[in-house]
């Protein structure tokens, strides 16, 4: 009986297997083809420019943009602007404002908005003004002292006593040898 079963199998499994590659030929495919997307385009930075540029106004800059290229699409730096209080090198991010301060009058160029009053404050005194008994308005009249730095010197001057010279002015946070040296002729002890 085993020799009549085996062709049988054999046959069997052949037409099983037949079967199958054919359906597989002739099966249509299964499931959507993949279609691979580009990677989308950059959306560009929108930044505001203001302050001392040629053009102020909004700018589009590429993804990942330093202010510098920002100050630069504004149409550059105008002659009077100050760079260097401006991080030139910071990135970018969609909806920054970038600003681009005035320099500073120096005392070579006076700055015209000044009344002639405001003028007058930084002249110098005609005689030495004592540190031990100034007030925040006379300590504000001499070169290179601000209010704040007049509020410093009376502050040191109420928590340490009586300056018993002129040098200690090194002593006051904010005031350094080149500002001492400026002062010197110009401030007593008595």
């Amino acid at each position: 009986m085993r020799a009549r079963v085996v062709p049988y199998l054999f046959g069997l499994l052949s037409g099983l297997l037949t079967g199958g590659v054919v359906w597989l030929l002739l099966s249509p495919p299964r499931g959507a083809p993949v279609t691979l997307l580009p990677p989308p385009s950059p959306v560009p930075l929108r930044v505001h420019v203001s302050g001392a540029v040629q053009q102020p106004g909004v700018v589009e800059l590429p993804p990942g943009a330093l202010v510098e290229q920002a100050v630069q699409a504004a149409g550059g730096p105008a002659e009077e602007a100050n760079l260097d209080a401006v991080n030139l090198a910071a990135r970018l991010e969609d909806g920054d404002q970038v600003r681009v301060p005035l320099a500073a009058p120096t005392a070579l160029t006076p700055d015209p908005s000044t009344t002639p009053a405001a003028a007058s404050i930084a002249v110098p005194p005609s005689s030495p003004v004592n540190l031990n008994t100034a007030t925040e308005p006379e300590l504000d009249r001499l070169p290179g002292i601000g209010p704040s730095l007049a509020k410093e010197i009376i502050a040191y001057r109420e928590a340490h006593g009586a300056f018993a010279r002129v040098e200690d002015l090194l002593l006051v946070p904010g005031i350094g040898p080149a500002k001492l040296a400026s002062l010197q002729d110009l401030v007593s002890v008595d």
